[in-house]
């Protein structure tokens, strides 16, 4: 196994002498319809914009936490958390929505990833581990905040690729017999494969987006109900990163975001 650690690299992620730090705790959004939700919101709460490259960063007002994005793509979603981590991030949780290989899961049910495959290729220059793990006292919190507003939620492990136009149903089918996947994403295994380097804590959460295991692809991301219930997901987990969650409200704007398999269409 190469000692990636010790290699003689060129450059090496870093603070600008006027960036200031960032909190500890921060949710990174890759979609850009979730990270411009997000940022806005706080923003009208009292947050404070700070730069992150074509990306997006705001600190809550209290100071307490961050977020981040959007950053579509394993090549892009590092190069942010790179930055993050050198301004301060240690816990971070990734929001974002996957595909679905397994008939339980559908469009707008929740994913708690576990063991990430990696099948992107910026990995392999952090990592020679093909199956990056998840921080586990985050993973903890996480299904400690969904059954606390009683959202229904499945893990499993999430295989990342960089080409989603090239996904055969030859290899998903592989992926979900021989390897037990139940979704697929761009950029789980990546960061995943960079926090464990780092010596930081990722959890992610995500959202089933497209269905992969039928004979048809499936996608219900355009639907207004699946944008309304990604809205809610996204605010209820700012509330809960703000110390803020309060399980009636939440729980109602979650249950008044209803999506059953024929309101994908």
């Amino acid at each position: 196994m190469n000692d990636y650690k010790n290699e003689d690299v060129i450059m090496l992620p870093g603070r600008a002498g006027k960036e200031k730090k960032i909190p500890e705790a921060g949710l990174f959004f890759v979609n850009p319809t979730e990270a411009g939700h997000a940022l806005r919101k706080m923003v009208t709460e009292g947050g404070k914009k700070r730069f992150l490259f074509n990306s997006g960063l705001c600190v809550a007002a209290n100071e307490a936490f961050f977020a981040a994005g959007p950053a579509v793509g394993a090549p892009m979603a590092v190069l942010c958390l790179e930055k993050l981590i050198a301004l301060g991030a240690r816990r971070l949780i990734l929001v974002g929505w996957c595909g679905s290989l397994q008939q339980e899961l559908r469009v707008g049910n929740v994913v708690l990833p576990g063991q990430a495959v990696c099948g992107e290729g910026t990995s392999r220059y952090y990592s020679s581990d093909p199956g990056p793990e998840p921080s586990a006292g985050l993973l903890t919190w996480l299904r400690e905040i969904l059954n606390r507003n009683t959202i229904a939620w499945q893990e499993g492990r999430v295989w990342s690729t960089d080409a989603p136009y090239r996904e055969t149903r030859g290899l998903l089918a592989s992926l979900r017999r021989e390897q037990d996947v139940v979704a697929v994403d761009m950029e789980y295994s990546a960061l995943c494969t960079v926090a464990t380097f780092r010596g930081v804590d990722l959890a992610a959460c995500m959202l089933v987006s497209d269905e992969l295991w039928q004979k048809e692809w499936k996608a219900g991301f355009s639907t207004p109900a699946f944008r309304l219930r990604s809205q809610g997901l996204s605010e209820l987990l700012i509330e809960a990163m703000n110390c803020k969650l309060n399980q009636k409200d939440s729980t109602e704007k979650w249950r008044g975001i209803d999506i059953t398999h024929e309101e994908e269409i």
